[in-house]
């Protein structure tokens, strides 16, 4: 996966494809890597750490709240198939963004709900989805558009651990009620609904 979005000549249809890669975090990684890779026109999600200081982050290091890391997706996908507007519902409805650096029993800055912009029109972007999104909610959206810094990709077992690990308490008790939302709300958009 590169460090910003860009474009690639053909999609598989033989059509112009619009690949892009949005940076977010929504708490536990596992819940959004759940979502996004159940998503049409989604090509990859890679579950890592971002926004912090330490140079090689582990889960461990990150899940003690002390290396500024953000738990995060890198979701790419082809804007022709599935537009971002749609990337950014699904990660508003993935998660709650009205809670500040926490998600369910998951608590820390680690946890927060954040964007990462690769630059300013993706920053305007992000700014503008978060605008649009409020109007669903009745506390105040706490998602922050933060600049995109280095990206970790998290430890192998981290990734797709959803579908690696169905039976786990947490998937059970945490991503399946949000998959179920998503279901519920975005069935046209999935590839398993």
């Amino acid at each position: 996966m590169t460090d910003s979005p860009r474009t690639e000549p053909l999609g598989a249809s033989g059509a112009p494809a619009d690949v892009r890669e949005l940076t977010l975090a929504g708490g536990c990684f596992w819940c959004l890597d759940a979502v996004y890779r159940r998503v049409r026109g989604v090509l990859a999600v890679e579950s890592g750490y971002t926004g912090g200081d330490d140079p090689a982050p582990s889960y461990e290091s990150v899940c003690t709240g002390t290396t500024g890391h953000a738990e995060a997706v890198r979701v790419r996908f082809d804007a022709a198939v599935v537009p971002p507007e749609v990337i950014m519902d699904l990660f508003f409805t993935g998660h709650d963004p009205t809670s500040l650096n926490r998600q369910g029993a998951d608590v820390g800055t680690q946890y927060r709900s954040a964007v990462f912009a690769h630059d300013e029109a993706e920053a305007r972007f992000f700014a503008d989805e978060i605008a649009r999104a409020q109007a669903n909610y009745d506390s105040p959206i706490v998602t922050r558009v933060e600049p995109a810094s280095a990206w970790h990709p998290a430890e192998d077992i981290h990734q797709d651990f959803y579908a690696r690990r169905r039976s786990n308490g947490y998937c059970r008790v945490v991503i399946d009620p949000k998959l179920a939302k998503v279901r519920r709300n975005y069935s046209a958009w999935l590839v398993d609904a």
